[in-house]
């Protein structure tokens, strides 16, 4: 794993979470992106070398309506940059950690995307991040 690439947030109102957020870090985000297959719209903001990503569901029965649901808005996922996903998640696999999607997904901020299940993370849902290259 190359750095946490991003850290993403669940939150009830995106506009709103996005006037907060831009108080908070004396920016404004640099895009909003929909991401339809998984029911979340996303907003992102660049903190140095890292993101913040905050996360608003689209539809009742998506992850992230879950997510608040049961626990309310706050953290959702760390995600790690990585060279190659296909690689890591065979590597991660062999060292017993739970993968949720064997077959990377094209995620918000043209990235492929993977995810680690929190009960083999410590309670942490870990999301794996490639660039798709063009």
């Amino acid at each position: 794993m190359n750095k946490i690439e991003h850290i993403g947030i669940a939150v009830k109102d995106l506009d709103a979470s996005n006037r907060l957020f831009s108080k908070l870090l004396g920016k404004p985000h640099y895009k909003i992106e929909e991401v339809a297959s998984e029911g979340v719209n996303t907003s992102f903001f660049q903190v140095g070398e890292n993101k913040i990503e905050l996360l608003e569901a689209t539809k009742p029965d998506s992850p992230i309506a879950k997510f608040i649901e049961k626990k309310g808005e706050g953290i959702h996922h760390i995600a790690f940059d990585v060279t190659d996903i296909h690689a890591e998640i065979a590597r991660l696999k062999d060292e017993g950690f739970i993968v949720l999607n064997e077959i990377p997904k094209k995620g918000a901020d043209n990235k492929l995307v993977a995810f680690l299940h929190p009960k083999s993370t410590n309670g942490v849902l870990i999301e794996l991040c490639q660039e798709i290259k063009e």
